[in-house]
């Protein structure tokens, strides 16, 4: 898989990343980084433990990273996340955990694609 590909599997944003960065080097090796991000792991656990400031935290650093490796998918359901939990739990979080934790699954499936390709 390519780099290329791997934007496109995770519907992700590859020509606005580029333009950032500047080098296809660079963007592999901070898509790759990615997979050792531990926001998703903090989300989910402060979810579970009703920590909803530490849930909001992580969702939210969750959003800044994807804006920046412009991963559309994860950033738009994790954006809506983080704005449902500014000020706690609350009714709409419930369907947009779900929503962000099925883009993410989907975006480090392609990642792991591409690092199964590239062996980083």
């Amino acid at each position: 898989m390519s780099l290329v590909d791997c934007y496109k599997s995770l519907e992700g944003d590859y020509e606005d990343v580029v333009g950032r960065l500047r080098s296809e080097r660079l963007v592999q090796k901070f898509v790759l980084k990615f997979l050792n991000d531990g926001s998703y792991d903090l989300l989910c656990s402060s979810l579970e433990a009703e920590d909803y400031k530490e849930a909001f935290r992580a969702s939210h650093t969750i959003k800044g990273v994807c804006q920046n490796l412009s991963f559309t998918k994860l950033y738009h359901s994790s954006h809506e996340l983080t704005e449902a939990l500014r000020g706690g739990w609350s009714p709409e979080a419930a369907p947009l955990v779900e929503r962000v934790k099925k883009d993410y699954e989907q975006t480090v499936a392609a990642i792991r694609e591409l690092q199964a390709e590239v062996g980083g």
